[in-house]
C-alpha cells in the first residue's frame, strides 16, 4: 500500500475569491483561521487549508504524505531526478494529528522537508 496523503494547502492570491469557488464547487466550508481558511475533512476525505501568502507564488497546490523518515525520502526522490529545497527540519511544536479510523487524538513531533521535482 502506498504512503497516504494527510493534508492538503491551495496557494492563491485572493483568499475571499478562493473561498467562494470550492464552496460553490464542492460545497466546502471553510473556517477562517488567522491568514488561511481551514477545509475540515469529510467521510473519506482528508482535511486542509488554503492561504494567501502575499507573496509569490501565489498559486500553488502541496499534499502533505505522511512517511516514517523524511530523509530517507528526499533521498528517494533525488535518485529520481527530485532536488531537496529545504533540508528536514525539526518542529519544536506538536502536530495534532486525527486518525482517520478512530476519534483518538495523537500528538507526536513532526520532521518536514521540501523537494522539488
Amino acid at each position: 500500500m502506498g504512503r497516504p496523503v494527510v493534508h492538503f494547502e491551495i496557494g492563491c492570491r485572493n483568499l475571499k475569491n478562493t473561498q467562494e469557488f470550492y464552496s460553490q464547487m464542492f460545497d466546502w466550508k471553510p473556517q477562517s483561521m488567522g491568514p488561511a481558511a481551514m477545509i475540515a475533512a469529510e467521510t473519506g476525505g482528508i482535511g486542509g487549508h488554503m492561504t494567501s501568502l502575499g507573496h509569490e507564488p501565489h498559486h500553488y497546490t502541496i499534499f502533505y504524505v505522511d512517511v516514517d523518515d523524511v530523509a530517507a525520502y528526499l533521498k528517494k526522490a533525488e535518485s529520481l531526478g527530485g532536488k531537496t529545497l529545504v533540508p528536514p527540519v525539526k518542529i519544536s511544536h506538536r502536530h495534532l494529528r486525527l486518525d482517520a479510523g478512530s476519534r483518538r487524538q495523537h500528538c507526536r513531533p513532526v520532521e518536514v522537508g521540501q523537494l522539488k521535482s
